[in-house]
């Protein structure tokens, strides 16, 4: 997953205004904490908008962070399954908000490739300097990550012998 995060201005001011847009379907909330502090260290959110159909149970857990985070659902809802009616929203929006000249930058919250055109056009009017992986944008424990192995590293060696010798054979 990749969030774009857009500056047009490369000092940091705490008053530049930022449009964030989410991709529901192709972003996890597990980000969203991350997300909007590395956010404010641009500068303040002065739209944040997410595209999708709130109506199905899939989008349930984002629809619980409507009101916490203060996100305006663009709903759209799937009459047809298969469509991207909510990537094609998102990016009139975007287009629609680049061309206001109301924002200083650009934040695109998604994992779908299909916004790269997008993401390259706010780029060329300046409004993006920077891609952040969303997985580091996680807050988890370090110990989260640290486990024991299941077996010891020397347990493969065996099965490498014998892999190695049915390829020989």
């Amino acid at each position: 997953m990749l969030a774009l995060l857009g500056e047009r201005h490369s000092l940091r001011n705490p008053s530049r205004r930022l449009a964030v847009l989410i991709d529901p379907d192709n972003a996890s909330t597990k980000v969203a904490d991350g997300l909007f502090e590395e956010i404010a260290k641009l500068g303040e959110t002065g739209g944040r908008r997410i595209y999708g159909d709130f109506s199905i149970s899939r989008s349930k857990a984002w629809a619980d962070l409507l009101s916490k985070r203060a996100i305006i659902p663009q709903q759209q809802f799937a009459y047809t399954t298969g469509k991207n009616a909510s990537d094609i929203t998102l990016v009139i929006d975007a287009m629609d908000l680049l061309d206001s000249g109301r924002f200083d930058g650009f934040c695109l919250v998604s994992s779908d490739n299909d916004f790269m055109r997008l993401a390259a056009r706010i780029r060329e009017h300046d409004a993006c300097r920077r891609f952040i992986y969303a997985e580091n944008l996680l807050h988890c424990p370090r110990s989260r990550f640290t486990h024991k192995p299941l077996q010891q590293p020397s347990a493969a060696v065996p099965i490498i012998r014998r892999v190695i010798a049915q390829m020989e054979s």
